[in-house]
């Protein structure tokens, strides 16, 4: 029985079947009980054996048969008087059976063929009052209708098993699918109880897998054009070396495309780093101006060796919570990406603030800026624009894809837009409470 739809069935009919026994245990006694207080009862039947046996003793059977038939009128029910021996004493036929089978008053009476009997002895032994009426409640006669309740909650039980167990199907086939390669499987709930939760949850970390597996795989495809081309030319330039006839342009060009290898596998680590740094240390509580402000100070050679300023202006207390080297890697990448494509004798200028629940940091430069239509693309690995971002202005095109997988990460948000002159990138990172 390992299907949750049996289980829920067969749990909820052992539930009801228990619970129609204890029904019907206890209806059973009640309806047997007599009810009212046990000592008027007692001194009725006591009484009205009295009056049978007060009939009997003075006039004899007839009438006794008269008074029982009174009797009988004005109680619903079958009297008889016996003697010691059980035979009755207005007909003269044998009722010992019916005696024996009796209950004795005033315990609960006891059902025989649809009937109440009890018997009712006179103190000295002498008579027996018996007494025998139709029972108003038949156990057996209302089975049907339990029956009917029985029949009523199976199909309530089975109706509510496929409401539990169908979404759970259907997301079952969903994993499937997702894990046989269909990426674009989605389980699609609207319910809103922890079955949905757990189909939108399932939903969310599709997306999540379709958008990783996505860029790892252009990443993949991005990697080998990117390497393809220097080694090309590696091998150009050992061919180039053997023959001899300009070895040292040779042995120059073979460590400038070294270089640009060592280079590119460097930023590759840091982007794969930039996610799993994520998960791999605890985040701390920071000030982002001390942060921004030694990166400011670590970059300021290269500005200067550039002939261009970096200006900071921060606000006090611009606190966050998040991994300090990730953000540092990420900061660092958009601050240097602005210092190298910033015209000499211009400023780099670093801007940090808190809006409500948000910090917000900005790095403008003086340069020619970015098309219109590649502002969101310039955060994707691997994009260079014209000439401005080619190979020999020093980068391969991913400093600015790592800065957004960190902020990615954090929960925040980057963008970039023209300023005209100059380019602005603005980082926003939520702020602990």
């Amino acid at each position: 029985m390992r299907s949750i739809h049996t289980k829920i069935v067969a749990w909820a009919l052992a539930t009801f079947a228990i619970s129609l026994a204890a029904f019907g245990a206890i209806s059973l006694a009640v309806m047997s009980r007599p009810s009212g207080p046990p000592d008027f009862f007692r001194i009725t039947i006591d009484h009205l054996r009295d009056e049978a046996v007060l009939a009997y003793e003075e006039g004899g059977r007839e009438r006794l048969a008269s008074h029982l038939a009174k009797l009988n009128t004005h109680y619903p029910a079958d009297h008889r008087l016996t003697d010691a021996a059980g035979i009755d004493l207005a007909d003269g036929v044998d009722r010992r059976a019916d005696v024996a089978s009796a209950s004795r008053f005033p315990t609960p009476p006891r059902f025989s063929g649809g009937k109440i009997m009890f018997v009712n002895h006179s103190d000295d032994g002498r008579y027996h009052f018996l007494v025998t009426a139709r029972a108003r409640f038949d156990p057996w006669g209302i089975l049907p209708y339990f029956g009917a309740i029985v029949l009523v909650i199976a199909l309530l039980a089975y109706a509510l098993s496929a409401h539990l167990v169908r979404p759970v199907r259907h997301l079952r086939r969903a994993v499937d699918r997702f894990g046989q390669g269909d990426l674009d499987a989605r389980a699609s709930s609207t319910r809103k109880d922890e079955i949905g939760d757990l189909a939108r949850a399932f939903d969310q970390m599709a997306e999540r897998i379709e958008t990783l597996l996505s860029a790892e795989r252009r990443l993949l495809q991005d990697v080998s054009h990117e390497l393809r081309s220097p080694l090309a030319r590696l091998g150009f330039a050992v061919n180039l070396a053997r023959s001899e006839e300009d070895r040292d342009a040779a042995l120059d060009q073979i460590t400038k495309e070294t270089g640009r290898l060592a280079t590119l596998v460097d930023e590759l680590l840091q982007l794969n780093r930039s996610e799993d740094d994520a998960f791999a240390r605890e985040p701390v509580h920071f000030q982002l101006s001390e942060l921004v402000q030694t990166l400011a100070d670590d970059t300021r050679y290269e500005a200067d060796a550039k002939g261009c300023t970096l200006t900071v202006r921060a606000e006090e207390n611009v606190a966050i919570v998040g991994e300090w080297e990730l953000l540092r890697r990420a900061v660092e990448n958009i601050i240097r990406n602005a210092v190298r494509y910033t015209p000499t004798g211009t400023a780099v200028e670093i801007d940090i603030r808190r809006v409500l629940t948000t910090a917000v940091v900005t790095v403008r430069d003086y340069g020619p800026g970015v098309p219109e239509d590649l502002l969101t693309s310039i955060f994707d690995p691997f994009c260079r624009v014209g000439d401005d971002r080619s190979r020999t202005s020093g980068g391969v095109g991913l400093g600015l894809s790592i800065a957004r997988r960190a902020v990615v990460l954090h929960r925040g948000r980057i963008e970039a837009r023209n300023m005209r002159p100059g380019l602005l990138v603005t980082v926003e990172l939520p702020t602990p409470n």
